[in-house]
């Protein structure tokens, strides 16, 4: 009888382990794809690497890839130890089998199992038993073994929950426990205030759902000596254009776009960097912009994109990224955003800098990205020593920001529509190299003349000069405040100074559209100098006023011309 019953008591205590034992049956959830013929891919590359690989059907045309299955303490110690050595995604976490469906990988195997493959029963078939909750004594056990990682990880969980609003410091005080039993009951589970592992697996299905689909991975990108997790499912590497390793979006995400940022360097370099990059069209202009000696950071938001940029300067390399995304995804870019900044890691190697895409060459475009580019160019004159401008009110009509020669800030300080003259003030200290002087007194028909301006928008780094005649002093219906010249110019010209042989201004040159005539190419019209001069003076600017200036050598009259015009850009 005696042998009956230890025989009975040991069967009875193998049953209860086995079962215990299956109840903590888990797996390491490391990635969902949203194809079969991905999934399979990434299976494929994880197998080759790593023990343990599973692929599962999600349901809903998604299909999971996670290792395992092991017991829990197994399962984040595996964790925990591919997470460092950077083999899975950082966002990996810990599922319970229930989650999965068919297995598609191994080909052949079946459904995911409750019971841990190193520990899976090969004799004795025991019916598994439905996986149930634990108490909170229970629950307060697996929590016990939480790293603190991954407890601030389940504290900013929480804060995404819109349950938590305290620090994230790992240390479950009350408020983390108020803040989880607030989840508990808003999820429809008792309000312990102690998650169990089931319930933090589900906390952590909700917090990554947004980032299903973006196969946040490890790069390894050795020619830019950089490793960074990077979304790999909405961006792909396309090519290098020295000090960018460029990653194009993959039609996922429209809009999004990752730059690796790679050069020898030193704190010039750096600071060269800082300005050129925000002359590019994926960094907006609106955002926070902060500098120091061996670093920087440029955040731009407009209404298609959100760009942010760091790079750093350390033993004469500049390392950083960029990342571009939609305006309307902010949840998404920030969660990818805070992967990136937790993950990058200057390794070994530099883009050199001789690395040039041949097909991306442009005058428009620095390393194959656009440089941002104004909806507007005309020409303008400095009128006085503080920088005051003149130009055409259309140069700077709807215009949410003006800039002068691209670098100076400026705004509308007066304006006359019926003249067609807009006045300009730099909203930063500006002193120019020369300034106007308007002729007093009519000068003679026929006479020679110049007209100063940027024919060619910003392309060219100075304006250009065109010559001709002073053809009436009066417009086409003899308007008295035009002169009508006989002279070819060119749409960017508008608003530049038309002068004397002397160097006098004149007027202003108006755009030539002839009033909605048709008139021949070299028919161009200037607002007269008294006409100018009386808007000026009703702004408070005191112009020069010359009665005639000696006939200067065409070398010397242009160098005066150009010197007092200015680039004017009217920006979206």
């Amino acid at each position: 009888m005696m042998r009956k019953f230890l025989f009975s008591m040991l069967a009875t205590l193998v049953f209860w382990v086995q079962s215990a034992t299956a109840q903590e049956s888990v797996y390491v959830q490391i990635e969902a794809q949203p194809s079969l013929s991905e999934a399979e891919d990434r299976l494929r590359d994880y197998a080759a690497r790593l023990p343990d690989v599973n692929g599962f059907d999600l349901d809903r045309g998604w299909y999971g890839i996670a290792l395992g299955p092991y017991s829990r303490n197994e399962a984040n110690r595996v964790l925990r130890s591919l997470r460092a050595q950077r083999l899975i995604p950082s966002d990996s976490y810990i599922e319970g089998p229930e989650r999965y469906g068919q297995r598609i990988w191994p080909i052949g195997a079946g459904p995911a199992t409750t019971t841990p493959s190193v520990q899976a029963p090969e004799i004795v078939q025991i019916p598994e038993p439905q996986q149930t909750d634990e108490t909170p004594g229970e629950a307060r056990a697996s929590e016990s073994l939480l790293t603190r990682y991954e407890r601030e990880q389940l504290q900013i969980a929480l804060r995404w929950a819109g349950v938590y609003s305290s620090g994230i410091d790992g240390a479950f005080g009350r408020g983390t426990r108020t803040a989880m039993a607030e989840w508990q009951q808003s999820n429809g589970f008792e309000a312990t205030g102690i998650l169990t592992t089931a319930q933090r697996a589900d906390l952590f299905r909700q917090y990554n759902a947004v980032l299903e689909g973006m196969d946040l991975q490890t790069v390894r990108d050795t020619r830019a000596g950089i490793a960074i997790d990077l979304p790999l499912g909405a961006v792909g590497l396309d090519r290098y254009d020295s000090p960018f390793a460029h990653y194009e979006p993959t039609g996922t995400v429209d809009g999004a776009r990752v730059l690796l940022i790679s050069q020898p360097g030193d704190r010039d370099r750096l600071a060269g960097l800082y300005e050129i990059m925000q002359t590019l069209d994926i960094v907006p202009l609106d955002g926070p912009r902060d500098r120091a000696g061996d670093s920087f950071t440029l955040t731009g938001q407009d209404s298609r994109i959100v760009s942010h940029t760091e790079a750093r300067l350390a033993d004469g390399t500049i390392k950083g990224f960029t990342l571009v995304w939609p305006a309307s995804d902010e949840e998404r870019r920030t969660r990818i955003l805070a992967a990136m900044q937790n993950s990058f890691d200057p390794i070994a190697g530099v883009l050199d800098p001789a690395t040039i895409a041949e097909d991306t060459q442009s005058v428009d475009l620095v390393a194959g990205l656009s440089i941002r580019k104004p909806k507007l160019t005309a020409s303008g004159f400095f009128v006085d020593r503080q920088g005051r401008v003149v130009t055409t009110d259309a140069a700077v009509a709807n215009c949410s920001r003006i800039t002068l020669n691209s670098d100076y800030s400026a705004e509308v300080m007066a304006s006359d529509p019926s003249l067609g003259i807009a006045v300009l003030r730099a909203t930063q200290p500006l002193a120019p190299n020369a300034v106007a002087e308007f002729r007093d007194g009519a000068p003679r028909l026929q006479s020679e003349i110049a007209v100063a301006g940027f024919s060619f928008g910003g392309v060219l780094p100075s304006a250009t000069m065109t010559f001709g005649r002073l053809s009436d002093l009066q417009g086409l219906d003899g308007e008295d405040t035009l002169s009508r010249l006989d002279i070819s110019t060119l749409d960017g010209d508008a608003g530049g100074p038309v002068l004397d042989d002397g160097g006098a201004v004149l007027g202003m040159l108006v755009p030539h559209d002839g009033g909605g005539r048709q008139l021949p190419d070299k028919v161009n019209f200037a607002t007269k100098g008294t006409a100018l001069r009386t808007v000026l003076e009703r702004a408070g600017v005191a112009p020069q006023v010359t009665p005639g200036l000696q006939r200067l050598d065409p070398v010397d009259l242009t160098q005066k011309a150009t010197a007092m015009t200015v680039l004017v850009s009217c920006w979206d």
